[in-house]
């Protein structure tokens, strides 16, 4: 499925997880292909806190490691995809509480994230030698990625890495080559449980589905590189805690750009950056991304 296939399942810390932007995603691997990264990514700016908790001015300068494997899978004629990975962040805050200023850190890891993708149209699961041959084509793929509440959290304190509940994002997407170009689109939304021990331990948080929609335009150079401008756009989101009047509703975009090179076989280096363009509640953030990925394939079965 490309070059970074699995970068998509990491996620910065606290309420970050809907800016991430993913361009081609739902792109072809044959079977039998695994990739395994390495990404270093920082992520600093502001981070607008729902209304009824007493901290504001909030900036953050979060440094991540992350580490992630994914592996192509067939169902049937399908060709879809498995990829995990977890970061671990370190985080320098500060902010207003309660009208007195305070400088926090935090270190540990962040959620565990896991993302299954499918082909349902365009493309079908094919060895090496069958997807050497195969044509450009439209696809149309589905995904969902599961957010487990395995990162550090403690219910006395207002910052922290995990958000301890779970969170689902169903997606749809489409790519469609052009010449040198990918063009793709991916709309999903984000769907959380309650966190039934936020800050002091006997508070309940409850969130809204946030809904995402992405959009990219890929360039394929002769080298097998490519550059992507990227997009997204989020909505909804409007959180509540206990029975205090909910937050306001979120309607933010983030622009960036997106640059993946190959290196020796098997070896390729991605950069990212991104930027807020509008941010009414939630991150703020201004982020780079450096990531190193290693492709490899399985070995053929023995002749008996």
């Amino acid at each position: 499925m490309g070059v970074f296939v699995a970068l998509g399942v990491f996620a910065c810390a606290g309420g970050a997880w809907a800016q991430e932007m993913e361009p081609r995603a739902y792109s072809p691997s044959p079977m039998g292909t695994n990739f395994a990264v390495v990404a270093l990514g920082n992520s600093r700016g502001g981070v607008l806190f729902d209304p009824t908790l007493p901290i504001t001015d909030v900036n953050a300068n979060l440094d991540s490691a992350n580490i992630g494997y994914a592996r192509t899978i067939r169902i049937g004629r399908l060709q879809g995809l498995v990829a995990g990975g977890v970061p671990y962040i370190i985080g320098n805050i500060d902010g207003t509480v309660a009208e007195q200023a305070r400088q926090i850190r935090r270190s540990g890891l962040g959620d565990f994230r896991l993302k299954f993708s499918l082909n349902l149209l365009g493309t079908k699961a094919m060895n090496r030698e069958e997807f050497a041959k195969a044509p450009k084509k439209t696809i149309f793929g589905v995904s969902l990625t599961v957010q487990a509440p395995t990162g550090q959290y403690d219910p006395t304190k207002l910052i922290n890495l995990g958000t301890n509940r779970w969170s689902f994002k169903p997606e749809v997407g489409v790519s469609v080559p052009v010449g040198h170009w990918y063009l793709d689109a991916y709309l999903g939304a984000w769907f959380f449980t309650d966190n039934d021990q936020f800050y002091t331990g006997n508070s309940t948080r409850q969130q809204n589905p946030l809904t995402v929609l992405q959009g990219h335009a890929s360039y394929v150079f002769k080298s097998r590189a490519w550059l992507a401008i990227d997009g997204v756009w989020y909505g909804g989101g409007a959180s509540t805690v206990n029975s205090n009047p909910p937050s306001e509703r979120q309607s933010n975009t983030r622009f960036g750009v997106t640059f993946a090179a190959p290196l020796a076989q098997g070896h390729a280096l991605k950069f990212a950056l991104s930027t807020g363009a509008s941010t009414r509640t939630g991150t703020d953030f201004n982020s780079i991304l450096v990531a190193w990925q290693f492709m490899f394939f399985d070995r053929p079965p023995q002749a008996r």
